[in-house]
């Protein structure tokens, strides 16, 4: 029986570790985090100095009992990562195998590699309560506002809604993007360019500053005509680039949404593969400092591969000097290794880790910048034509990616140049950019929010949680004036471009802006972009030992608590943003616009008359809330109209629902997006149910009456239409008889069931 046992958190790291320790050890995983707060109920005493229970989920009973069993009569090492989560497994997992924190051992490392494993071992540490400390306030803070915020929501806004203190700082900036976005009103200016004829030649220039207005670029061009031009000043001056440092959490992050078109959790997936299986370092980390061996490594390669020009050792400066997460950029393990990985997306991203890091170690970029001034004898103004051509590669031999060069052709000052054209184009002022993932990752550790482990399951939360939504944008046309010089003649012409298209970018719903907009005005502090950033020093304050963590929840709870008493005075309509838009001339009633169960909804009738029975409308396509008029509302509650029988006799009704138009038949509904719901006739009505009829029978492998045998996406299965069964590979759906079906359906498990929720809009 091995005489040591080894505790990491993951089986991948396990298996990795296992390879560099001999016999005499035994490698267990805990599956990540063997111990939490309770799913049901707050799990924090708060009357007895926020006293935390921690419990075992039930899926961590048996690891707990495999852990128990291993560790019994065996030298315990913990080897959970080395930030602060890490530390806290490893104490959870210490307190549950009755060990003592402050005798155990406890072996940290940046690299899964031999060295850097037998390193650990020659030179144990025990657990450090500094660090768990800090994760514990984190968590508990976490619950605190979740536990007490989130039934706000509940009440106020809909049931089933969640809060959290990054989270809802992370939303908040997105809706006021959008909004800024939204309230953006373009100014048109003109960007004027002309081209020069040199010796066959084309010397391209533009004017520095654009020009306002229509008139104004004419009156430019019109000048042009009689001009001459003439080179005033030739300016050569040399430049650097200079390579960017070793990645971060964050900065991976972004350039591997940059170059690789990665999500924030994607990147971090594949991460943390690479981590586990010994390729790169520590893939948490706030810091950009390189070991000593890494930077000889890299000096060595260099020096060999390309050249001693190349090289130059740099030591890159964190920039958050309370840098905890780990203690080294995220590198590789081997900086002999150009490829690593399992799979073609994990080898993409190990070579941009890679390529970054060598970079980093490597001489500038030597580039020659030329500035050609030139004279228009009619006018005061200058044109200006700007060349850059890189004299030497450095860095961009390995991570490239730069500015193409641009020549410019031989001139000298004072000499006469020929135009061969020049335009004026209008152009529009843009608003600030639509996050994505990775810009709002930069964003939010500008602002001091959230921590390197945090970017990725923050992100993912909020699009999982229907605040926000990542989508590709299509853009919207606009016409632009041309005018142009060409030939000793001014043209001008029209032409419609296609602005603000654009790819994977965040945006707010519905759900996002009225939840935003509650939060702003009761729960300010929360949502408060420097008070975020506050909480995240503090729990820099405790990890360094000069605060006691139950002092730094107590300041936050005396604040926190009595905004969520106060906010028991919002009324279910303001948080809602209910408003009244009119009467309507038939009923007479009122017609309200409100955030309701599913979104935005119309409301006809007044919800405080309990005897009064409230119809309810969708708003029209593309509009919003805030826009809607009584004018565009009253339409809406046309719905469900009757379009007609189909030729069996039976009457076709069309609404809208939560997913769109449909059209009914009976109990069965089909949607008909892309047709507006009144105006379908019952000609285009049967058409469309026949359509849908047609791709039903050829679904349907077998009908027995209530059980059918149907083919799916990812093959087929059986169906009583409230549970569904796999048919497995190896038998033949179409030969099934409808006993086999049957029996499917009865070993298959249940679906979950769900609370059923109230019917209010």
């Amino acid at each position: 029986m091995p005489k040591n046992l080894v505790i990491v958190e993951s089986p991948a790291k396990a298996k990795t570790i296992a390879r560099f320790l001999g016999s005499d050890y035994e490698i267990k995983s805990s599956f990540g985090h063997i111990r939490d707060l309770p799913k049901k109920g707050i799990g924090v005493d708060i009357d007895k100095n926020f006293e935390p229970t921690y419990e075992v989920s039930p899926d961590k009973k048996k690891v707990v009992s495999e852990l128990k069993k291993a560790a019994h009569g065996a030298t315990v090492w913990l080897a959970s990562d080395e930030d602060r989560e890490g530390e806290a497994i490893a104490w959870h997992i210490a307190e549950l195998l009755g060990l003592d924190p402050a005798k155990t051992k406890r072996i940290v490392f940046h690299e899964i590699t031999k060295p850097a494993i037998t390193a650990a071992i020659e030179k144990p540490r025990t657990i450090d309560m500094k660090l768990v400390d800090a994760q514990q306030a984190r968590r508990v803070l976490d619950r605190l506002v979740g536990y007490e915020l989130s039934p706000v929501l509940w009440k106020k806004v809909r049931t089933g809604l969640s809060a959290g203190r990054v989270q809802s700082v992370a939303v908040r900036l997105i809706v006021e993007r959008e909004r800024e976005i939204r309230d953006f009103k373009p100014e048109s200016s003109y960007k004027i360019s002309a081209t020069f004829n040199v010796d066959g030649q084309e010397l391209p220039a533009e004017l520095p500053d654009k020009l306002d207005g229509y008139d104004t670029a004419k009156k430019f061009l019109e000048d042009l005509l009689g001009a001459k031009f003439s080179v005033e000043r030739i300016e050569q001056k040399p430049g650097l680039r200079n390579p960017g440092a070793p990645f971060t959490t964050s900065t991976l992050q972004q350039e591997a949404a940059r170059r690789l078109g990665y999500s924030v959790r994607q990147t971090m997936s594949l991460a943390q593969r690479l981590y586990e299986a010994g390729h790169i370092t520590y893939m948490r980390t706030d810091s950009t400092i390189l070991s000593g061996l890494a930077i000889n490594a890299a000096k060595e390669y260099i020096t060999r591969e390309y050249g001693e020009k190349y090289s130059k050792v740099r030591q890159f400066k964190t920039k958050n000097q309370s840098a905890q997460e780990a203690h080294e950029a995220i590198r590789p393990t081997d900086l002999t290794k150009p490829s690593r990985g399992a799979d073609a997306q994990q080898k993409k991203l190990y070579e941009l880790i890679w390529r970054r890091t060598l970079s980093s170690q490597m001489a500038a970029a030597n580039v020659q910048k030329t500035e050609i001034t030139i004279n228009i004898s009619t006018r005061k103004e200058k044109l200006l034509a700007t060349g850059e051509i890189v004299s030497f590669e450095g860095f961009l031999k390995v991570y490239g990616g730069g500015k193409e060069d641009k020549l410019l052709p031989a001139v000298t000052e004072g000499q006469s140049l020929a135009l061969k054209s020049a335009s004026g184009v209008e152009t529009f002022s843009r608003p600030a950019a639509r996050y994505s993932e990775a810009s709002l990752v930069k964003k939010l550790e500008a602002l001091g929010i959230g921590r390197p482990s945090t970017y990725a399951p923050t992100i993912s939360a909020i699009q999982d949680r229907g605040y926000i939504e990542k989508a590709d944008l299509e853009g919207e046309d606009r016409t632009i004036q041309e005018i142009t010089l060409n030939s000793g003649k001014i043209e001008e012409k029209t032409e419609t471009v296609k602005v603000g298209a654009d790819r994977s970018k965040l945006l707010p719903t519905h759900l996002a802006e009225v939840v935003t907009d509650f939060l702003m005005k009761y729960f300010g502090n929360i949502v408060d972009y420097d008070f975020t950033a506050r909480a995240e020093e503090e729990f820099d304050t405790i990890a360094e030992g000069k605060r006691q963590w139950q002092e730094a929840l107590k300041d936050f709870y005396t604040q926190f608590h009595p905004l969520v008493e106060k906010s028991e005075g919002a009324s279910r309509a303001e948080a809602s943003q209910a408003r009244k838009l009119g009467t309507d001339p038939k009923t007479k009633l009122p017609v309200v616009v409100r955030f309701g169960r599913y979104g935005p909804v119309l409301q006809l009738g007044d919800s405080e008359d309990e005897d009064q029975k409230l119809r309810f409308a969708p708003l029209p396509n593309g509009v919003r809330m805030e826009d809607i008029t009584l004018e565009q509302a009253l339409p809406m509650f046309q719905l469900p109209r009757e379009v007609g029988k189909t030729e069996q006799g039976e009457v076709i009704i069309t609404d809208i629902g939560r997913f769109g138009p449909y059209l009914k038949v009976g109990s069965k509904f089909t949607s008909i997006k892309g047709h507006d719901p009144f105006s379908v006739t019952e000609k285009e009505a049967r058409q469309i149910l026949s359509e849908q009829e047609k791709k039903a029978r050829e679904r349907t492998i077998a009908d027995f009456g209530v059980i059918k045998i149907l083919r799916g996406p990812y093959g087929p299965y059986v169906s009583d239409g409230k549970k569904n069964a796999r048919i497995p590979k190896d038998t033949d759906a179409e030969k099934l008889s409808e006993a086999e079906a049957k029996n499917l359906l009865d070993k298959a498990p249940d679906k979950p069931r769900f609370r059923r929720r109230s019917k209010k809009a």
